[in-house]
């Protein structure tokens, strides 16, 4: 089968090298021909573990083109992959999704065969049945579910993880208002052993943000009940073990400290609440679940100042600014408000991050970077640990003030003066 991917960031890139993987052969379209060229030499356009190896595998079922039309003419399943980030205002911006849509629709124009549109992106409810389905009517001049097919077919891929979260997937969700659609969607996925929910489009956009907002929930509501903790000397990893392990509950993203960031929690939290806003609704827990994860991170600062109650001058080191290890993507990053606060009250910072430090670099010019984290520890008044990278674990705190937003062992176990955030 042949299909296109619009969009290369990291849903489009890990979407298209695992379908070549499947046997398909994949043409990854971008208005960013940087991407394109990294891809044709074997190189994924963003960071993740494996899949540069995945797409020189499948070299020969991959080819690219900055020509959407000249995709969509040699495919017969089209996956937009576009970003959706948040406004000003927490909105979702869908101009890229409409641009995305509009050239989809004039190349179908001209197309006698049918075609496939599947909304990988994520979007609020509604968007599909609206926007999406709108824009390429009446640019195509075609019906959908007649003269094309639509398919609303979230993603669920984690950052560090993403390609073994393809292949090994805990549920695929296909929307579709068309049997023909659904059943090349079940065709395309036929080697993955998983439960299928196959549903409209409403309902498969609302998984995918549902999804999303119960695991940030999970994080803030841990944050919440370690904050309560520390005050009381409580571990609160022991507490979030015990309560993991009600079979109601389940231990996953119960890991306290700092909060959440990255590419899609923030913005999906955001676009939920203000589409329930729209609807008349108060969302008064997606509210409280973002304003504790804004303040999480300065609960770090305040931990440092009640050791060095004045940080002006003071070399303070951050190990850490990707959001989460095994990436290099700083969007949301704790590391961002902390770094922000700590110059505000004058210190200096030394940071080391195995990745992202270019990344960060772009946006803190001003502040100071290492060549490694053991230049960190020896230069550095205070150490405040802000991604949980492997490299960290295995370093000697011995001597240090230690600020600990990730719960690293080595770090507990050897420094002078340590504090956790939430423990």
């Amino acid at each position: 089968m042949n299909i296109s991917i619009i969009g290369c960031g990291y849903v489009g890139a890990v979407t298209g090298a695992c379908l070549a993987d499947l046997g398909s052969h994949v043409i990854f379209m971008d208005i960013d021909k940087k991407k394109l060229d990294n891809i044709n030499s074997g190189i994924a356009p963003i960071f993740e573990p494996v899949l540069d190896d995945l797409i020189r595998k499948n070299n020969e079922r991959i080819s690219t083109t900055i020509d959407i039309s000249n995709a969509i003419s040699e495919s017969q399943i089209s996956f937009i992959c576009v970003g959706t980030p948040s406004d000003e205002k927490g909105n979702i911006d869908l101009s890229f999704i409409k641009s995305a849509c509009s050239e989809i629709g004039k190349s179908l124009r001209n197309r006698n065969d049918d075609h496939v549109v599947v909304v990988k992106s994520t979007v609020v409810p509604g968007t599909t049945e609206g926007l999406i389905k709108r824009t390429i009517e009446k640019e195509s001049g075609k019906r959908a579910f007649h003269e094309f097919g639509l398919v609303v077919n979230p993603e669920f891929l984690r950052e560090g993880s993403a390609v073994m979260d393809f292949f090994q997937p805990d549920r695929l969700v296909i929307g579709s208002e068309d049997n023909r659609s659904r059943a090349i969607m079940e065709d395309l996925y036929k080697t993955l052993n998983c439960p299928k929910i196959l549903t409209d489009f409403r309902t498969a956009e609302m998984i995918k943000y549902a999804s999303n907002a119960f695991l940030a929930t999970k994080i803030s509501f841990a944050n919440e009940i370690g904050n309560l903790c520390k005050s009381l000397a409580i571990d609160t990893y022991k507490v979030f073990e015990g309560v993991g392990l009600d079979c109601r509950i389940n231990p996953s993203f119960f890991r306290a400290g700092i909060g959440f960031g990255g590419s899609c929690f923030p913005k999906d939290v955001r676009a939920i609440a203000k589409k329930m806003e729209d609807q008349g609704l108060s969302p008064r827990i997606l509210k409280a679940v973002l304003d504790v994860n804004q303040d999480q991170p300065f609960r770090a600062v305040e931990l440092l100042k009640k050791h060095i109650p004045d940080l002006k001058g003071c070399k303070i080191g951050v190990l850490g600014l990707a959001f989460k290890p095994d990436t290099d993507d700083i969007r949301e990053s704790r590391a961002v408000p902390i770094v922000e606060r700590l110059l505000s009250e004058g210190a200096e910072v030394l940071a080391y991050d195995p990745l992202a430090m270019e990344r960060f670099r772009e946006i803190y010019p001003q502040i100071n970077y290492a060549k490694d984290a053991a230049a960190v520890l020896m230069n550095s008044q205070a150490i405040m640990i802000l991604t949980e990278w492997q490299d960290f674990a295995s370093l000697d705190y011995s001597g240090k003030i230690v600020i600990d937003g990730r719960r690293m062992e080595s770090a507990r176990k050897s420094a002078k003066i340590y504090e956790g955030v939430c423990w």
